[in-house]
């Protein structure tokens, strides 16, 4: 298929970056927003673990004293969740590979080196079937 007469956007906004899985995406906005997502993590858990009672053992935490501590922290994972998702999906479909490769962020402890790798694979310079060039998307055209 040729991809010369596709609408496209080429400049995207911010809710693209985080929201969206859509599009390509190339590596300096994809190390961007995941340093981003990972210091509102970072900021979240240091918050958390300073609500904590002192006398209460790291060891001994469960699920339901985490939820309980307070009930916005798992939203707030779930959310950065997707934001990590949607960039590491269109950083995989950049570099050719199919956005359904993303899915290995969700498998412990390979998420950390796919992000990794994913950063420094580099992108395809022409176009393909998810955008016309890094850090864009297609359009459907108008009815």
């Amino acid at each position: 298929m040729s991809f010369q007469n596709v609408p496209a956007n080429l400049t995207p906004g911010l809710g693209w970056l985080f929201a969206s899985p859509i599009g390509r995406l190339s590596r300096e906005p994809y190390w961007l927003g995941m340093i981003f997502s990972w210091l509102i993590i970072g900021v979240a858990i240091s918050m958390w673990l300073n609500s904590l009672d002192a006398s209460h053992p790291l060891e001994q935490i469960d699920i339901s004293t985490f939820v309980q501590s307070n009930p916005l922290f798992p939203v707030l994972f779930i959310v950065l969740q997707w934001i990590e998702l949607a960039l590491v999906m269109k950083r995989c479909q950049d570099a050719g590979f199919p956005g359904f490769a993303a899915m290995l962020v969700l498998v412990p402890f390979v998420n950390v080196l796919f992000v990794a790798v994913m950063g420094f694979v580099p992108s395809q310079q022409s176009a393909n079937r998810y955008g016309p060039m890094p850090n864009s998307y297609y359009r459907k055209p108008a009815a």
